[in-house]
């Protein structure tokens, strides 16, 4: 099983240098990162060999991210530090500040 502890480090400063303002809360060992005025827009789950990120409001994304069906919650798995660098990654991060999410 892979370390994903430099991963999710990765991830978490990414999600936190992109948007300024984040609240943060942690609920069953997971982070959530959300702004007053559009509610709680991303979370960040550990798995066995991937790190997921939800976007509440991804499925108003252009485009949206690959993964999910229900609701309007869209995700991404990550794998490696190489693909937390991706653009798309963090272009969906700036999306996520600016679309609403779960309240």
């Amino acid at each position: 099983m892979p370390n994903l502890q430099p991963l999710v480090t990765r991830l978490d400063d990414l999600i936190q240098s992109t948007i300024p303002g984040l609240q943060y809360a942690l609920k069953r060992n997971r982070p959530y990162y959300g702004l007053p005025e559009l509610g709680w827009i991303i979370e960040l789950a550990a798995y066995h060999v991937s790190a997921n990120v939800l976007f509440y409001g991804g499925a108003d994304f252009d485009p949206p991210p690959p993964l999910g069906t229900t609701d309007r919650t869209r995700y991404l798995k990550v794998t490696s530090l190489e693909e937390a660098e991706r653009p798309e990654l963090r272009d969906w991060i700036e999306q996520a500040a600016r679309t609403p999410g779960w309240k």
